[in-house]
């Protein structure tokens, strides 16, 4: 059904940049031998997934969604499509995304933009925007993420889907095109938080192939999904809270209310160290990719999208100094969010300031200015490498999705999904 779906609706939605029907279809009839068979491997079993096309998969072309990759066809797997494959997954395809992992819009020049199945003519968010849209028009049942500067929890945001940015090195980032390696993360993406809780169990995991991978007890992220959130401390930074649009400020005033009624208490915090975040993030976000592309970037600048070139341009530019310093405000927040933690189970703030955007004529100026307003509301958790995950709120006036990032502490992915899956059982779109 969903491979069907996907061959009908994706010439609108253009979620793919590599769909494989045929090659999906003869993973279903494996899956349903194997299952008739006895040889069930559980629920990930015969689920059509879709993968971002920034991540290898063994034979199949993979183009992090630039011209300069568009014939790159790896012999590997990255590490965790290799798990969710040995789970039972299926494979629908590659999904579409801004460039590198990029941007927040999912404009491309090359492969087409991905579309917001709410309003086509609006953008479905990025750099995972291809994952976003499949999800939020069923052209995939689960969909994989990367997150540099907020690349799950924007697009999750923007097409009303549910997203979560894992603890730093939970997930082997060894097979994914890099963007910014000290702020790369890899996640799951769904319509669901049992969903994500399922993948995420499929997707983590020590990789000696990736020097960021971390070793931790992995625990049953879905035990707990029924406890509800009575008790829980929910911390509410006043950081966050300044620059929104007017219909997310009300959605997410609502949602704190909603959140108290369902026994959470609510703590007005302040985290001073949050006004370093956006100059942190910028050095470190452009000025790593400008080193990982310089070579490109010398000898064939004309092959980037020209609001990507631009991003790694400014990286080139940056001084030692400047990152220097941009690492020491990484620092400083790391320890206030610990401390922060101390006092609260939870942190919870608009995912994003903004809903999505209509797409413009000046594609190039409106990815800027929506990086300016999204990145500082995201890229904290990636400078920290805490978990994140974004929930749905409600819709906007205009029938937009708005959304709400749930934060915790190192590796506390579990309590996190606990709480998303209590917000969720409220049916925030109402559409159950």
């Amino acid at each position: 059904m969903v491979i069907k779906q996907a061959e009908k609706e994706d010439p609108m939605v253009n979620a793919y940049i590599t769909l494989l029907p045929e090659w999906a279809r003869e993973q279903a009839k494996h899956a349903e031998k194997q299952i008739m068979q006895g040889l069930y491997r559980g629920p990930m079993h015969g689920i059509p997934i879709g993968i971002k096309d920034n991540m290898y998969t063994n034979g199949i072309r993979t183009t992090a969604g630039s011209k300069l990759l568009r014939d790159f066809v790896p012999d590997e797997n990255a590490t965790s499509v290799d798990k969710l494959l040995a789970a039972g997954g299926i494979t629908v395809g590659k999904l579409n995304t801004h460039e590198f992992g990029a941007g927040s819009t999912n404009t491309n020049q090359y492969y087409g933009n991905a579309r917001n199945p709410w309003n086509l003519n609006y953008s479905p968010g990025g750099s995972s925007g291809g994952s976003s849209a499949a999800l939020s028009a069923g052209l995939a049942t689960l969909a994989t993420g990367t997150d540099t500067w907020g690349s799950i929890r924007i697009p999750a945001t923007m097409c009303g889907i549910y997203g979560l940015k894992p603890t730093y090195g939970l997930v082997s980032a060894h097979g994914v095109v890099p963007l910014t390696p000290s702020l790369d993360h890899i996640g799951p993406m769904a319509r669901s938080v049992p969903d994500l809780a399922l993948m995420l169990q499929h997707m983590v995991g020590p990789d000696p192939r990736d020097p960021a991978s971390i070793k931790a007890p992995i625990p049953n992220y879905s035990e707990n999904l029924t406890k509800g959130i009575q008790g829980i401390t929910v911390g509410v930074p006043s950081y966050y809270l300044k620059g929104l649009d007017p219909d997310v400020e009300y959605l997410f005033k609502n949602a704190l209310d909603e959140m108290v009624n369902m026994g959470a208490t609510i703590k007005d915090i302040d985290i001073p160290e949050l006004d370093m975040a956006a100059y942190a993030g910028y050095l470190t976000a452009f000025s790593e990719p400008a080193n990982v592309y310089f070579d490109e970037l010398k000898t064939t600048p004309e092959d980037f999208n020209d609001d990507v070139r631009i991003l790694f341009n400014s990286g080139l530019i940056t001084h030692t100094n400047q990152y220097l310093k941009s690492q020491q405000a990484r620092r400083r927040l790391v320890t206030a969010f610990k401390n922060t933690f101390e006092d609260v189970d939870v942190i919870a703030a608009p995912t994003i300031p903004i809903t999505a955007p209509s797409f413009q004529p000046e594609w190039i100026k409106q990815n800027l200015e929506v990086i300016e307003r999204c990145l500082p509301f995201t890229v904290p958790l990636n400078l920290t490498g805490l978990p994140s995950l974004s929930v749905p709120i409600g819709l906007s006036s205009e029938m937009l999705p708005a959304g709400m990032q749930i934060m915790g502490n190192h590796l506390t992915e579990k309590l996190l999904l606990q709480v998303g899956n209590a917000w969720e059982s409220i049916d925030p779109l109402g559409v159950s």
